[in-house]
């Protein structure tokens, strides 16, 4: 366990420290950005891309609620602000959403008349996956007369497991979905940070962020009510496990001793705090194991198979907790985190109402 006293004490001195440790290190060279979440690969296959008017066909409130957040307005708004532009003239890079490193987290990319398109910011497909091998099934209830309501159940099950097994996210898949806001919000991109003076990820946490402005609970919810308290429990213990996944990758990642090999490993320390605090008063096998795993990995650059190591047997502890909720409701296990979770006058962004 870690001393929460130590910690304080390390944040304190962290950077001044860890830029030290950096400096002294050897270079890495050579650098493949092949992991999920690294690469400067598009996030989703634009061939697969179907876009949100595919979605908004059913889903009419669900899109009326993205329209609203800045998953939706990035599109327009982020390209034409002064901060972008100015990441963007120390990247080198003249068009924004063209050939850029912003494409792989702020835009929606498909395929137009042969030609690799920008259609749209955050969307649908950019957490639920690439829709083109999965919407049909999908939005198949049993025959072209029966709708959503009249549904067979035995259907209703198999089109769920048919539309996973054919690539899509649903929201019951707790880990990939989050690993889908992480994957971003921890902003994977060393250059980004060191010459473009990108912030090196947001101050993102799962349940405040996820409870906000981009929630859209409206399939079965009219009222657009926020998730229950057994999601939520879940929800903020994973979330802080793929906070300390992603930031060990970072570090793995990382080439030199700037700012964004600073701040993933600082990201790392808070991510696995915390993990030690909820540890206090949850008994859960996966967390144990993630913590004792992680509490071995040097932070320090030129270590990079050992830390993905520790971020891959994270990930494979984190996968297997949010199955073992995702296939129960009954979260009591875990309710000593209850202390923890952010109310709701501190979610994020004003909540989409009809």
């Amino acid at each position: 366990m870690i001393n929460m006293n130590k910690v304080v004490q390390l944040e304190i001195t962290a950077s001044r420290r860890l830029r030290a440790l950096f400096t002294s290190s050897f270079l890495l060279v050579g650098i493949s950005f092949s992991t999920p979440g690294f690469a400067n690969d598009y996030r989703l296959e634009p061939a697969n891309v179907k876009g949100p008017d595919a979605c908004g066909e059913c889903h009419k409130e669900t899109v009326k609620a993205w329209k609203q957040s800045h998953h939706s307005s990035t599109f327009k708004d982020m390209p034409r602000s002064d901060e972008a532009r100015d990441i963007a003239d120390k990247m080198g890079i003249k068009r924004i959403k063209s050939e850029s490193d912003c494409l792989t987290c702020h835009f929606t990319l498909a395929i137009e008349e042969e030609v690799l398109t920008p259609i749209s910011g955050i969307s649908c497909e950019s957490c639920h996956g690439a829709g083109k091998d999965w919407i049909d099934v999908h939005s198949d209830f049993g025959g072209k007369d029966v709708k959503a309501e009249n549904e067979e159940l035995a259907h209703k099950i198999k089109r769920y497991k048919d539309s996973q097994a054919a690539g899509m996210i649903r929201p019951s898949n707790l880990y990939d979905l989050a690993a889908n806001c992480y994957g971003c919000h921890t902003v994977p991109n060393e250059k980004l940070v060191n010459v473009g003076g990108h912030t090196a990820g947001s101050k993102f946490e799962l349940v405040r962020w996820s409870q906000g402005e981009v929630r859209h609970n409206l399939w079965y919810s009219e009222e657009n009510t926020e998730a229950d308290l057994n999601r939520k429990r879940a929800f903020y213990i994973i979330g802080k496990m793929l906070d300390l996944e992603y930031a060990l990758r970072g570090v793995a990642q990382a080439s030199t001793g700037g700012d964004y090999a600073i701040a993933m490993a600082k990201r790392a320390k808070r991510a696995l705090a915390f993990l030690n605090k909820i540890d206090e008063t949850v008994d859960d096998k996966q967390l144990t194991e993630i913590i004792n795993i992680a509490s071995t990995a040097k932070l320090k650059l030129n270590n990079k198979a050992p830390l993905l190591k520790v971020a891959d047997t994270v990930a494979t502890s984190a996968k297997q907790f949010a199955a073992n909720y995702s296939v129960s409701d009954d979260t009591s296990a875990l309710a000593g985190v209850d202390s923890l979770l952010p109310s709701a006058d501190k979610f994020k962004g004003k909540v989409y109402q009809k």
